[in-house]
């Protein structure tokens, strides 16, 4: 146990350190606007107002952020958010809910925790805003932008980020009782089912201006503390059979890229492998301990205290990431540090293209 603390304290480390090299504060944003489009990982508020049990608009979440608890399912930051101001934005790119007009020709934030591609995901426990419905929402800005200014064809230099798709298994395929997929699909068809409708997306995103678009894989689901605790792991860091589940759909993804690429000349569509970035050469050894006492299995105890020293948590919750892991991913997602951690650029060269 002293050498996995050990360990995860030098990864720590050196992801801080890395974080430090590749910032270069500039005077203008590498690029005009930065969308952002996904769940819990990325949402930073526009869940607050709905009627629903996917929030997180309260302490601890929040503790470590300079605005506090904004609905960010974190204890600080979300990868999106620090990949803002790597892309050289000085302020963070606000929710759909809350965005101006004077906001929106910035960028804004489409996320919404409980959300998939699939429109019927996270349904049971509420109110939630699906991707096809963050591609409405995105529809009606471009149409607000038109009002406010006769050119918009810089949206097409832009960076728009998509985090989606861990909801469609932890709150859809990995629920039976609620949802039927599992009785339907094996996992293999799943992970189709979800390419297909998720490559409609990402062309309707396109046909909406979109032609820098990272689109991020998931992460190993089965290595998540609810995972774990649900199903079981006879003794290995983490549920095989969901990370198995997973991998099917992620494998799917770069042939996508391709393939969008492909039939849109000037598209730059590019994969974020968060796996290769979280657990290199396969490392699964890194599970940690949510950092915050948990309701319903999954979220912290509103206003509880959490642990102490977060920057030794992996998760902060049963799901969701620390500020520090999100700084991993952020980071490797933006200058890429092995040749698997994006396909074809890295969000750096991506935002120079």
């Amino acid at each position: 146990m002293a050498f996995a603390i050990g360990l995860l304290v030098l990864v720590h480390i050196f992801i801080v350190l890395l974080h430090f090299r590749i910032i270069i504060v500039s005077d203008e944003p590498q690029v005009p606007c930065y969308f952002i489009f996904g769940d819990s990982l990325v949402d930073s508020g526009n869940n607050n107002q709905l009627l629903t049990k996917w929030k997180a608009n309260y302490p601890p979440y929040g503790i470590d952020f300079p605005e506090g608890a904004t609905g960010r399912f974190s204890n600080g930051r979300t990868s999106a958010d620090i990949i803002g101001g790597f892309l050289g934005f000085d302020k963070f790119i606000p929710s759909y809910a809350s965005a101006t007009d004077e906001q929106i020709s910035k960028g804004i934030n489409y996320a919404s925790g409980g959300a998939g591609i699939r429109e019927e995901t996270g349904s049971h426990m509420g109110d939630r805003i699906s991707l096809d419905r963050q591609l409405l929402h995105h529809n009606s800005a471009i149409s607000r932008l038109m009002l406010l200014q006769e050119d918009i064809t810089f949206l097409e230099e832009c960076i728009y980020l998509v985090n989606i798709g861990s909801n469609d298994y932890i709150n859809n395929y990995l629920l039976p009782d609620n949802y039927n997929t599992s009785h339907k699909y094996t996992a293999d068809q799943y992970a189709e089912v979800l390419i297909q409708q998720y490559s409609q997306q990402l062309e309707t995103l396109y046909d909406l201006g979109g032609r820098k678009v990272a689109v991020f894989g998931l992460t190993q689901i089965g290595c998540t503390p609810l995972e774990v605790n649900k199903f079981g792991s006879n003794g290995k860091p983490c549920v095989e059979s969901v990370n198995d589940a997973i991998n099917f759909f992620n494998d799917r993804i770069k042939p996508l890229v391709d393939e969008l690429n492909d039939d849109n000349s000037d598209a730059r569509f590019t994969f974020i492998n968060v796996t290769s970035i979280l657990y290199p050469q396969g490392d699964l050894s890194l599970r940690t301990n949510p950092c915050c006492e948990l309701v319903d299995d999954w979220a912290c105890i509103p206003n509880s205290v959490p642990c102490s020293i977060r920057s030794l948590s992996t998760f902060f919750d049963a799901l969701h990431p620390t500020e520090l892991s999100n700084v991993g991913i952020a980071t490797r997602s933006y200058n890429k540090l092995l040749p698997t951690d994006a396909y074809p650029y890295d969000i750096h060269s991506l935002a120079r293209l």
